[in-house]
This record gives C-alpha cells, structure tokens and sequence, in this order.
C-alpha cells in the first residue's frame, strides 16, 4: 500500500510540473527581449498569438469612414499582414502574378510610402487565386525587416531599404503557393515550407545575421502553409510545427525532432496558440483540434500528453484565439464562431457571425480590451464580448475585401484590405 501511494505521488508531482499556478511558466512562448512588446512586430503581433498588450485603449467602432485617420492606396497585390516598428510600417506584395515580390516600408503617422525594397527574382510558383504571391507576413527586430517569399527566397533589409542578405531555398513547389512567415527566435530565422515532390517538406534555420543555413530537416509533408511558433517547456526550448496529419516539435539548436503529435488532417494553415499548459492546433476543413502537453519525446499521439481533442468548430484558415480561460475560433467554412473552455475543451458557445459562406474568413482573430474582433473576407468585423457567454457587441464594416489580419499599437488599429492601407483609430 505504502509503494502504490508513493507511486501515486510521484505521478502527480509529474503531472503538476505543467498544471496550477505554475502553467504559465512551464509552458509559454519564448518572446525576445527590448522593445519587442512594444510594437506588432511580427505574424500575429507581440504575443505571436493575435493579442494587443499594454493599457491602451482601442476604438472597437469604424467603418471605411469613422474613426479612420489615414488610409493610402497599396502597389501591388497581396494578403500578408501588416507589422510596426516605432514610426515604421512594413508589408510585402507582388506584381505580375508573382514575378516581381517586394517589401513596403510606410510611415506609421500618415501612410506615407518610404520605400519599395525588391526581391531577387525566381521562378514563380503555383498560387491560389485567393492566396495569390505576397501572404507570408514580414518580421523585425527593429534593425532589420525579414521576409520570405516561396522560390524567391528569404531577405533582409535594414530600415532605409537596403538588402542586407539574400538566401536561395531553391525552387518551390506547392499545391496552392507559399503563405507562411518567418520566425525571427534568438540569433536565427526559422521557417518551414512542405513542398511536393520526392524531398518533401523541410524545417529551416538560418543565421540572423548573414543569412547562412545553420541547419535543415526534411520533412515527408507535402501539403501546408502555416507558419512556425517557438515555446519554452519547462525551461527548455522548441520549436512548434503544426502541419499536415501531425504536429511536431523540433530543437532549435539542431533541428532534431523532439516529439510528434498525429491527428490533424491533411490541410493545415492556422498557427498554434499556448497557454494553460498547452498547445493549441487546429487543422484541416473544420479539424481537429487538439490540446497537447509539449513535455514529451517520440510519438505521443495515444499518449495522455493529447489533453483532448474536438472537431467542432474547427478553422480552415485563420489561426485560433486563446484570450484568458477560453479559446476561440471560427469555422470559415460555415461562418460559425466558437469558444471552448480552454483547460478542458467544453465547449461554451457556438454561434453564426454573418452568412454562411464557404471560405468567408482569412484574417485571425485578435483579442484586446476585453474583447475578441473576428474579420471575415468582406471587412465585416464582428465584436464579441470574451467570456463564457456570447455576446455580440456590434459589427463593423470596412467595405473592402480583407484576408489580412490587423497590427495593433499604441491604441490604433492597421488594417490592409484589397488595394489600401489605412490606420483606425480616436
């Protein structure tokens, strides 16, 4: 009796290492130092997870009109999102069905176009119509702006426009084009791309600072577009690739798979959220979605390191919000809104926002204020109150095709849509 109480003990001391209190050290985002909450600086802003930090308050009412304090018009076409550094603005776009890709810089007070930074040209890839050449959103680290773009390659550019550095990943080959963004962790860019073909998919890093490949895995993913996360597990570091049929954590340092979570479908686009000791995946046309404790190794998918799992509500494109206590999400598939009780996976609400329309949103939800803003394609942007009841609060309406999602500083919203950029804010 003696041995199996002890036994119990030690069990759950194990288990506690990532539950209670301490959840949140245990597991987190591993987010640089300085100035980089002070800005949106990157895919899904300081966070990396849609949420605006800091006491400022943000106007949770516009349209094309109201509330609008600039708005210029973009070159170009494109669907990646907007990042801010101090006065600076950066986006990418392409010309001419993506044979010519470049970096935007603007300035953040009025709009204004600074510079036009061109990329190296390649071979342009297959592209969706709606994802089109210019989706992957840039990222800074307030030196120098970093973009990757397909069979174009990865580049660096300082903040007057000038190209620090070019790297060749070789030719692209993908199902609907490229639309994942660069993770800017330590000393070292990180990105992943799953490619047809016989190589497959690979996981990349490359050194900040010149550009020199410092390590790459293959992987035999043939089908994805998301977009990588970095995480500290109890106080050691990985690297978070969410993709097709499984998801997967790598060792920054080397590259080598650390665990492999499977359960996700063959689609995957949104970019995982964590918190509560978990990692958050969602995949595939209405799912899964699964919650993973990431302090595993090897195969963990019949493991009690999947917490749970749902496919209800489950996105196709935009990535999940975990604001607080509850995740939420949105069928872009059938315009449906969800919350889930994010420890457990009870699901709180499930509710229409607008039409039903297959494919209706792109943009990720953002959570700020108390409350979370689902965007779908048409610039309609519906204001839920966050919490375990549903509560819309009112709609807002840009009147402009948006798939981009928004950058939000210092009390200003940064919206790109179809052919302009323009800042929200009182």
């Amino acid at each position: 009796m003696r041995l199996l109480l002890a036994c119990l003990m030690i069990a759950c001391l194990g288990h506690a290492r990532i539950s209670g209190a301490d959840e949140a050290d245990a597991v987190r985002m591993v987010l640089p130092a300085g100035d980089h909450a002070k800005y949106w600086p990157c895919w899904r802003g300081p966070t990396r997870q849609g949420l605006a930090v800091g006491a400022a308050e943000y106007p949770d009412k516009w349209s094309d009109t109201e509330n609008v304090l600039w708005k210029v018009a973009v070159p170009g076409k494109g669907n990646s999102s907007p990042i801010v550094w101090k006065d600076r603005l950066f986006l990418t776009t392409a010309y001419d069905n993506g044979k010519k890709r470049s970096l935007l810089c603007f300035d953040r007070g009025n709009g204004k176009k600074l510079w036009e930074c061109f990329v190296p040209p390649g071979k342009p890839e297959g592209a969706y119509g709606k994802n089109g050449w210019a989706s992957g959103t840039p990222a800074t680290d307030g030196e120098r702006v970093y973009g990757y773009f397909g069979s174009f390659g990865v580049v660096a550019v300082d903040f007057d426009g000038k190209q620090a550095w070019h790297a060749s990943l070789g030719e692209i080959n993908t199902l609907h084009g490229m639309a994942g963004s660069p993770l800017l962790y330590k000393d070292k860019v990180i990105l992943y791309q799953d490619q047809e073909g016989q190589t497959g998919g690979f996981v990349v890093a490359l050194d900040k600072a010149s550009g020199k490949e410092l390590w790459k895995t293959q992987r035999r993913e043939s089908v994805g577009w998301g977009s990588p996360i970095a995480v500290s597990v109890n106080g050691k570091d990985q690297i978070i690739v969410s993709s097709q049929s499984r998801v997967c954590a790598y060792d920054p340092a080397s590259g080598k798979e650390i665990w492999t979570c499977g359960g996700n479908l063959v689609e995957v686009i949104p970019t995982p959220v964590v918190g509560h000791g978990m990692i958050f995946c969602c995949s595939g046309r209405a799912g899964p979605t699964l919650a993973i404790r990431p302090d595993g190794t090897g195969d963990v998918t019949r493991s009690d390191k999947l917490v749970w799992k749902t496919i209800k509500g489950s996105p196709f494109v935009p990535s999940p919000l975990l604001y607080g206590d509850y995740l939420y999400m949105v069928n872009d598939m059938v315009s449906v809104v969800t919350c889930f009780e994010a420890r457990t996976g009870k699901l709180m609400w499930q509710k229409r926002c607008g039409q039903a329309t297959q494919q209706g949103f792109s943009a990720s939800p953002v959570g700020v204020n108390g409350k979370v803003f689902f965007t779908n394609d048409e610039g309609e942007t519906f204001v839920l109150a966050a919490g375990p009841e549903f509560r819309l609060l009112h709609v807002n309406r840009l009147n402009a095709k948006t798939l981009a999602s928004p950058a939000l500083v210092d009390g200003s919203w940064y919206w790109r849509t179809e052919r302009e950029l323009l800042c929200v804010g009182k």
